[in-house]
């Protein structure tokens, strides 16, 4: 019975040694194709249309984008720490929402305390020539916010945004 557990115990040893073995040649040789294979597909994604944005901060360390929300110009602050797309009123009004006083529904935590938000979705939000559709966002009193932020719900919808060096980089 002994001889036989320290047989298993050799077999089993031999066989992570040999499956290690086989993989690390596998890797080895395959190297430089799955490389070649990258290099070709980065060039096919720059070339199907990828479309770029790179954006620097302002003095206050904010960026700042003039986007376009149904078709109309609108300011907006890029903000990733607001899960939503958040308008103010008077901007929310050129896209056509006019919420009612019963529509507002949602609460939100801001800087200045707790406020009641109107749900909304939008159709289009256009930055540069990147292009989300059907963003869910709300719409504060004017009073309640400075300026329009665009959250996380248009941010995550892109293939990558990333922030490094006082620029901001966003790419669908």
């Amino acid at each position: 019975m002994r001889q036989i557990l320290i047989l298993a115990v050799a077999v089993l040893a031999a066989g992570t040694y040999f499956a290690r073995y086989a993989d690390k040649a596998v890797v080895e040789t395959s190297a430089p194709q799955a490389a070649a294979v990258q290099v070709s597909e980065q060039l096919m994604q720059s070339s199907a249309g990828q479309h770029k944005m790179e954006l620097t901060s302002g003095r206050d360390g904010h960026f700042r984008v003039d986007a376009r929300v149904d078709g109309r110009h609108i300011g907006f602050m890029v903000d990733s720490g607001a899960s939503l797309v958040i308008l103010r009123e008077t901007d929310a009004a050129q896209v056509g929402l006019h919420p009612m006083p019963r529509d507002y529904t949602a609460v939100v935590s801001t800087a200045n305390g707790r406020i009641k938000a109107a749900p909304a979705k939008l159709e289009r939000i256009e930055v540069g020539d990147i292009t989300v559709f059907d963003v869910p966002a709300l719409v504060l009193p004017d009073e309640a916010l400075s300026t329009n932020l665009l959250g996380v719900a248009f941010l995550s919808r892109l293939r990558r945004y990333e922030y490094a060096n006082g620029r901001m980089l966003l790419e669908q």
